[in-house]
């Protein structure tokens, strides 16, 4: 039996990738310094892979940012905008992923969007009429020559070129069939090049193709790769896929010469049926059974039985992890605060390496009888205080009444208008201003015992008091308090939520150097206590501005944790949104008559097909929002917001929330939403971002106003709010006030227009 793994987490064990990054942004270590620590990791991560005798061991999964964004620079695919401004190859490489202003120019950043159905983000690279696709890097090549020279023989990855070209942005007339012959080209002579290197195999991930595909996508796809393959000499070519099954492509990808397939059979419902139907005895099937996308213990009992199956059908099976293992946090080792009863139930990437040689051992008779039988105790019993009977009676008695709000949006709309009497184009932000690093130290400080609550509170007053000024100062109509007493808007509300665990050291990459720690579900989830309503209030009495009672949504919490497997998630986030709803009618009753109910994440879990997408998701997702807010009075206005993701095909849905606001994330996307929303006929009142705030550059008041002329165009004046597109905690003070201070006055030079 041998053993492959689709990638690894690249930020370092301790993040040490991300700090250094950082550093080299802010000049304080040079290039080669941050090489050289990339290089390590690199080594680290080989060494540890051989040792755990990892068969297909890949290379070129590494990235400073963004492996699509990797692809794309590596096949020549990069605006003239950032070659024109004469960086260096890694500087012009960090200006397509955060932007650059400098004296080298002023550029805004890539747009960036979830990868698939992940919490990650990529680059959508562009790409107009007069680019070439070409192979003009060698970062794949000098990596696998890396890693050869500490003995390390790696499968070499790289993302394919149809899923490349699907996912690209084509700028001008030109779509995906016109650049064909590029690409092929371009390809052919990335393969050449590792046949002229001796590598035995390499991969090429092709994730688009678990989506619904149509003939022409079929055309495309075999005629790249009975191109691109016809130069593969004696290097044998996997064609890996993960997030879900390839039932469209299927016969299409057996009929070509790949050596190797890779299908995930935990995500891919009609993997098996596929599999079942016929495989070819002169190919390998990497079957991903070890998740790489959760962070429970495999079941080995269940993992080898599946194997075996397969096995007795003829086919010749690699055990693979289900898509890379970059989606997980790094390692178990450092997680000292959990204790041993609850850790024996985890796997993090390392231990996952650690699993895949046990189940090699298994299927190959080399396992010790204990290692299968301490894995079957584990799975024998239940979770210790994972259960709890009220919650799952209150849930039972939920009506079809509890998912209703009245009046109907039009009436609360007019009464909302009355209420608040806001001007035209009212100006707000998304909630969290920046966490400075005295707000670091003083939660750092409060979990340490180092300060007493009332010390942590007074410093958190202090800092909210101030940015409560500042925000009166710059004349915002409605205010926030800043979140200064959050780590994490997940992480936050998990702490004070029963069923929750958390990590100290469990960081998974959201974006570049942006990483994220997801709490874990343990068992059934309650509020024990109100979260919010003391720093809402306090806020509040320190303005006669409308003040933003601000939450998380159940959809993102769940969606941004890592889920039981022992119920389903719709359950889940239905436990979640009962919470969450008890904190709701909470903020009102103490006062605060604006509530924000954060859904950043709502696409993130939506279904690859669309024929999935109600009744696989949809159809609970959105309920489950609505039994948040259903019992709030009329006059009290409930804002959500979103980011990140592609909402235009699901605007109908978005609508059905029943909000009384929505913000979207639309600055990197050049607002292309606003189409979407007129077609749609959007009724909810909305505030597209006017700038992007993951970039560290100042849009200007111009700027500003040329973005709400063009939401003008496509939403009625009396519906536009006037926003950035996330919230600022990553921002530094300076910008975030020159950024906010030019918002401010463009909304009012444009308010000066229509009043």
């Amino acid at each position: 039996m041998q053993t492959s793994v689709i990638g690894f987490p690249r930020v370092g064990a301790l993040r040490e990738l991300k700090f250094t990054t950082e550093k080299f942004f802010k000049g304080l270590v040079s290039e080669q310094e941050l090489q050289e620590l990339a290089k390590d990791i690199r080594k680290k991560q080989w060494l540890k892979m051989q040792q755990e005798e990892v068969d297909f061991i890949p290379s070129n999964d590494f990235s400073f940012y963004d492996n699509f964004l990797d692809t794309a620079v590596l096949f020549n695919i990069i605006p003239d905008r950032y070659r024109e401004l004469s960086l260096s190859p890694l500087e012009q490489y960090f200006a397509m992923a955060r932007g650059y202003k400098g004296e080298a120019g002023d550029v805004k950043a890539l747009a960036m969007k979830k990868w698939f159905n992940t919490n990650y983000h990529y680059m959508v690279a562009e790409i107009s009429d007069k680019d070439v696709i070409s192979l003009v890097g060698d970062k794949p090549f000098q990596e696998y020559e890396e890693a050869k020279a500490l003995g390390v023989e790696t499968k070499p990855v790289v993302i394919g070129p149809f899923t490349l070209l699907k996912l690209l942005r084509y700028t001008e007339k030109k779509t995906e069939k016109d650049f064909l012959e590029q690409a092929v080209s371009a390809y052919k002579a990335y393969v050449e090049r590792f046949v002229s290197l001796g590598a035995k195999w390499i991969a090429f991930d092709e994730a688009y193709l678990v989506r619904d595909l149509e003939k022409e996508d079929l055309e495309l796809f075999t005629a790249l790769y009975q191109g691109i393959l016809s130069v593969k000499g004696s290097t044998k070519v996997i064609l890996q896929t993960y997030f879900g099954d390839i039932r469209d492509a299927y016969e299409s990808v057996l009929a070509l010469p790949f050596d190797g397939v890779g299908l995930d059979f935990l995500e891919g419902k009609e993997t098996k049926a596929l599999v079942a139907k016929g495989f070819p005895k002169d190919k390998l099937l990497f079957a991903g059974l070890v998740n790489g996308k959760n962070i429970w213990r495999n079941h080995y009992e269940k993992t080898v039985q599946e194997v075996k199956d397969l096995e007795a059908k003829g086919i010749s099976v690699v055990l693979s992890t289900s898509c890379s293992l970059l989606h997980v946090p790094y390692t178990l080792v450092g997680e000292n605060k959990l204790s041993e009863e609850v850790k024996r139930h985890f796997s993090f990437a390392i231990e996952k390496l650690e699993e895949l040689l046990d189940l090699k051992e298994l299927l190959s008779g080399k396992a010790k009888p204990e290692v299968l039988e301490a894995n079957k105790a584990l799975f024998a019993t239940a979770r210790p205080n994972s259960e709890d009977k009220a919650v799952k009676e209150r849930c039972a008695a939920i009506t079809d009444a509890d998912y209703t709000r009245l009046p109907v949006f039009e009436e609360r709309e007019k009464l909302q208008k009355e209420e608040f009497k806001l001007p035209l184009f009212p100006t707000t932000t998304i909630g969290s201003f920046p966490q400075s690093a005295d707000v670091r130290a003083n939660r750092t400080a409060f979990k340490k015992g180092e300060k007493t609550k009332e010390e942590y509170i007074a410093f958190n007053q202090k800092k909210i008091a101030e940015w409560v000024k500042i925000q009166e100062d710059l004349d915002l109509d409605v205010l926030v308090h800043g979140e200064f007493e959050r780590n994490d808007m997940v992480e936050y509300f998990g702490e004070l939520l029963s069923g929750f665990l958390f990590t100290e050291k469990a960081w998974v990459q959201s974006y570049g150097t942006r990483c994220v720690k997801p709490p874990i579900i343990w068992g059934d989830v309650r509020r024990l206590s109100a979260m919010t309503v003391e720093w809402s209030t306090y806020a509040q009495s320190l303005t006669k501005r409308p003040m933003k009672g601000m939450l998380t949504g159940p959809v993102t919490i769940l969606n941004w944790s890592f889920p039981r497997e022992d119920i389903s998630i719709a359950e889940s986030t239905k436990q979640i949104a009962l919470a969450i709803r008890d904190e709701v009618l909470d903020l009102e009753k103490n006062g605060i008559k604006i509530i924000q109910v954060d859904e950043a994440a709502l696409r993130e879990k939506l279904p690859l097909r669309k024929s999935d997408w109600y009744s696989e998701y949809l159809d609970w997702a959105i309920p489950s929002f609505r039994l948040v807010h259903s019992g709030l009075k009329p006059e009290t206005q409930l804002h959500t917001h979103m980011c990140y993701s592609e909402f235009t095909d699901i605007i109908k849905a978005i609508d059905n929330m029943d909000a009384d606001v929505i913000s979207f994330e639309a600055s990197r996307s050049d607002l292309q939403i606003l189409d979407s929303l007129r077609e749609n006929h959007f009724r909810t009142e909305v505030g597209p971002g006017v700038y992007d705030i993951h970039s560290p550059r100042v849009p200007s008041v111009q700027e500003i106003r040329e973005a709400l002329a063009k939401m003008l165009k496509k939403i009625e004046k009396e519906k536009l709010w006037v926003n950035p597109d996330c919230g600022l905690k990553t921002r530094a003070s300076e910008e975030t006030l020159a950024s906010l201070a030019n918002l401010v006055q463009a909304a009012k030079e444009l308010r000066n227009e229509y009043c």
